[in-house]
């Protein structure tokens, strides 16, 4: 799979430029002979209104662009809106021959990164399967005074992002429950954390009763993946775990899905391309904190020895669930990984998946529904949903939702009623945790009909950025 990036930042520390340019400015006074001739100058303080915020000069040889950026008082609120003009400016970069482009930030040094992310994260295509590739001319993008290490995590981050789209817009029959494995170790090889893949055997010898239920269906066997980047200098004791759904195809099994509702679901394993592509960001930037991944792979059919509503799974853990709906499928391979990962006596968990449509109709593309034990501190990942903009909606994990998950013939049931249904899948994990635990449901912002600003269509790889956010900002 191809991962590579054609466009990186890079420090551009001499005076010395010649080429297409972008200007970055809070105020139009600060705008100077410098930078623009007396007419541009003239042309944008007679035309410049709030809303007015882009100018473009077409020089011939090459092209300059002058970006207002809102005086807004929300640190994250201006970075964001800094990568949705970035994402606006790349679409008319990209009808120029231009190669390289310097970003002259007036305002503020960061302010350029983020500027610089939109525009990357909006060049994304998956043109993979296409005769004709979409042709990216630009491959740098100059900042000056910014610190080679803010670059360098950028960079990261962007290329994690990337990979983890890739990872979503596979069609299943090129990325299934095997050969997802080998993305990971490509992954692993690259960034320098170890990797275990636990086949169907030992699966089978650990009784994982939720994945191997699922699996039952399909001809393609189960995988669990195990990644864990560990430095010496890690600053915590107990390893952070990242659990993700690795449904790599959601057929709904024998309550099989209607309509267009299977459209899309090779995407099914947005959990595990965000837990997976964050723990390489992590180790590539080789960040000083224990980092493990647990991912359990399966797709999802109606095959002839397919499990079926009424059968009763006894799960990693020893519990028993009934099923009343195979759609509900991902909460049993996430509940045996949420059991699996307490064997590493975590100092917290934070599961992601693609788990509910209630929690999409709930908030829709534009947040992430969580959830969390008592024992949990969601402070330090809220903040991260705010410097990434994926933000997250905490839902009450209120004890009277046990009841709908109650049944007379086992432990507990694999589906809530009508109502509630994104918490009641919470609550359904909350049975296997013994340990501070965030659940994070991306079902609604982590496959696109279309492309929402530097958010592409089809698979956003939202949960990458979130993570490595929240362990780059431990580290600090």
């Amino acid at each position: 799979m191809n991962t590579i990036i054609k466009t990186k930042i890079e420090l551009h520390s001499t005076t010395n430029y010649t080429g297409s340019y972008i200007i970055l400015s809070k105020n139009i006074n600060d705008l100077s002979e410098k930078q623009l001739t007396q007419e541009e100058l003239k042309y944008i303080k007679d035309n410049y209104k709030e809303g007015n915020k882009v100018f473009f000069f077409n020089r011939f040889t090459h092209q300059v662009w002058v970006q207002i950026i809102s005086k807004k008082a929300d640190k994250h609120i201006i970075h964001e809106e800094l990568r949705k003009e970035g994402a606006k400016i790349q679409s008319q970069i990209s009808s120029f021959p231009i190669s390289e482009i310097l970003l002259i930030d007036l305002s503020n040094a960061k302010y350029s990164l983020f500027y610089a992310e939109g525009i990357i994260l909006s060049s994304y295509t998956f043109d993979k399967y296409k005769s004709k590739k979409e042709d990216i001319k630009l491959s740098k993008i100059f900042v000056r005074k910014t610190e080679k290490r803010a670059i360098e995590l950028m960079n990261i981050s962007n290329e994690a992002t990337f990979w983890s789209r890739n990872l979503l817009n596979e069609p299943q029959m090129a990325l299934d429950a095997q050969t997802i494995t080998e993305q990971f170790k490509l992954m692993g090889k690259d960034a320098g954390f170890k990797i275990e893949v636990l086949s169907k055997k030992k699966i089978e010898s650990l009784k994982m009763g939720g994945l191997l239920a699922v699996n039952k269906g399909s001809n393609i066997p189960p995988s669990f993946s195990i990644m864990e980047w560990k430095p010496e200098n890690a600053i915590n004791s107990k390893p952070y775990i990242f659990v993700g759904k690795g449904v790599v195809y959601d057929t709904g099994g024998v309550n099989i899905k209607t309509g267009d509702f299977m459209t899309n679901m090779h995407m099914d394993m947005g959990g595990a391309a965000a837990a997976s592509t964050a723990i390489f960001a992590i180790a590539k930037a080789k960040l000083p904190v224990h980092v493990i991944c647990l991912i359990p792979a399966t797709d999802n059919r109606p095959g002839q020895d397919a499990y079926t509503p009424g059968d009763i799974i006894t799960m990693y853990n020893g519990m028993t669930v009934e099923v009343l709906n195979t759609d509900a499928e991902g909460r049993l391979i996430l509940a045996d990984a949420l059991s699996y990962a307490k064997k590493y006596d975590p100092l917290m968990v934070i599961d992601l998946a693609t788990l509910t449509g209630a929690a999409a109709r709930a908030i829709g593309k534009y947040g992430i529904v969580a959830m969390r034990n008592n024992e949990a501190d969601i402070s330090k990942l809220n903040k991260s949903s705010e410097n990434v903009f994926e933000r997250l909606v905490e839902f009450p994990m209120w004890d009277e939702y046990d009841e709908l998950i109650k049944t007379d013939v086992a432990d507990m049931k694999n589906l809530g009623g009508a109502e509630g249904g994104a918490i009641t899948a919470g609550k359904f994990l909350q049975n296997y945790v013994d340990y501070p635990w965030i659940h994070l449901d991306i079902a609604g912002p982590a496959m696109l009909s279309a492309k929402d600003s530097y958010r592409t269509k089809g698979g956003s790889g939202v949960g990458t950025r979130l993570l490595f956010d929240f362990i780059k900002e431990l580290a600090k």
